[in-house]
């Protein structure tokens, strides 16, 4: 890393009052001309423009009369300056202008010292991401769990997070502390490994750091997991049965609704009697307004449901709805076991859970998928009306159990044995 110089200069130097005396200097390799006020002002004439300092010497006019508390005052700069960069050298640490206004900041404005400046980059990372509306609630979500995720990894391993040492060896202890330590799956890990790039890639291109060792950071091949996807008969159950509890009904008619439409539980709230044309849903998603129109068609059943509730369907906040709808299935009798089949590293992991537990707002979408696809739909045919632009990952929705598998081979293999004469 080689070492940068620099210098003061007038912020406005032709004219007659005082001025402000600026610092700077220039980071080659980001090609940007660091500035920053140092507070001090003099008047143009009483500047040495050769040796960028006051005038020292002269008669009276000549110099200004605090020129030495001045100099003394602009060279502070100048000297902590030094010190941060041969810092960085000595600790073999990218010195950029993002590290350096963060430090001139904190020293000669008294900004807040205890905050790391790592997590200020991540948290300034996710107030841009919000304001842009690039997020939607979930993922601000996601992105406040990687945080609490790399806080505890801090502490509890003792690796003391800063960009420079964002290397293989930290992915060597987040993965096993991941894996281990906090007990995480795969597809778990994968995708948090992928945001947390992505906060990388944004460290990266607004000069918090130049290292780029985590563009190599692998994740852990992401294997679909075997979820549950409901029945007809499933539904016709739900249907049928008679909940003493009205909000449990209101929480089940959601649901179905879900099943019968592959709409996400996001975009219920926007169905209204004004968007629902012969016999279709006209929905608009508001988050990508790239994205085409999408015609949800409704059936007896999600239009039945409609009417019921006057287009306007009862919907409460995602985290009591996956709440209440557990509490659905067991009043509807669901209490048998299931197991559950996720992989960790290479190996299997089976887990017995009761049913209502493997049950949320995603299992209605996944469910219209299944049964879509089981009835011989076309992929196409079934994103155009889920929103789906990646085919492969609407088939991770589609679940195939032992009843699609036996159904699927007496199908094909379906014929009449009775003329078929018995072997001896």
């Amino acid at each position: 890393m080689s070492t940068l110089s620099s210098t003061f200069f007038l912020k406005y130097p032709n004219q007659d009052k005082e001025t402000l005396i600026l610092f700077s200097c220039y980071f080659k390799f980001e090609e940007r001309k660091f500035v920053y006020s140092t507070g001090e002002k003099i008047a143009p004439k009483h500047w040495d423009k050769k040796n960028r300092q006051p005038k020292m010497h002269g008669g009276k006019g000549q110099k200004d009369s605090n020129a030495g508390s001045i100099r003394t005052q602009i060279n502070r700069y100048k000297d902590f300056f030094d010190m941060i960069q041969a810092r960085c050298k000595s600790f073999d640490e990218d010195f950029t202008s993002v590290i350096l206004r963060a430090e001139f900041d904190k020293h000669f404005k008294k900004a807040p010292s205890g905050q790391n400046l790592f997590f200020d980059a991540y948290d300034k990372f996710m107030d841009y991401k919000k304001k842009i509306g690039d997020w939607s609630p979930s993922t601000v979500i996601r992105y406040d769990n990687i945080k609490n995720i790399l806080q505890d990894f801090e502490a509890k391993r003792k690796y003391k997070l800063t960009f420079n040492s964002i290397t293989p060896k930290f992915h060597a202890e987040f993965t096993d502390f991941c894996m281990n330590d906090r007990g995480h799956i795969n597809n778990t890990y994968s995708r948090n490994i992928g945001l947390f790039k992505t906060f990388m890639f944004w460290a990266l291109k607004n000069d918090y750091t130049y290292k780029d060792d985590f563009k190599n950071f692998e994740k852990k091949k992401v294997v679909v997991t075997n979820q549950l996807a409901l029945t007809l008969d499933d539904l016709q159950k739900l249907m049928k049965h008679d909940f003493e509890i009205n909000r449990l009904e209101r929480v089940r008619d959601v649901f179905v609704f879900s099943c019968v439409t592959g709409m996400r539980f996001g975009e219920l709230r926007l169905i209204s009697e004004e968007n629902v044309i012969d016999s279709e849903i006209h929905l608009k998603e508001e988050k990508d307004a790239e994205k085409e129109q999408r015609r949800i068609p409704l059936n007896d059943i999600s239009r039945f449901l409609l009417r019921k509730y006057d287009y306007q369907l009862p919907l409460i906040a995602n985290q009591k709805y996956n709440k209440y709808i557990k509490e659905v299935f067991v009043a509807a009798g669901y209490n048998w076991d299931v197991e559950k089949v996720t992989v960790k590293g290479k190996d299997n992991v089976r887990k017995t859970m009761v049913f209502k537990d493997r049950i949320s707002s995603h299992t209605a979408r996944r469910t219209f998928i299944t049964m879509m696809k089981r009835k011989g739909v076309s992929d196409k045919l079934i994103a155009s009306i889920t929103g789906h632009k990646d085919m492969k990952t609407l088939n991770q929705y589609y679940q195939v159990d032992d009843i699609a598998k036996s159904e699927a081979v007496n199908n094909v293999f379906a014929m009449n044995v009775e003329p078929l004469k018995k072997v001896d």
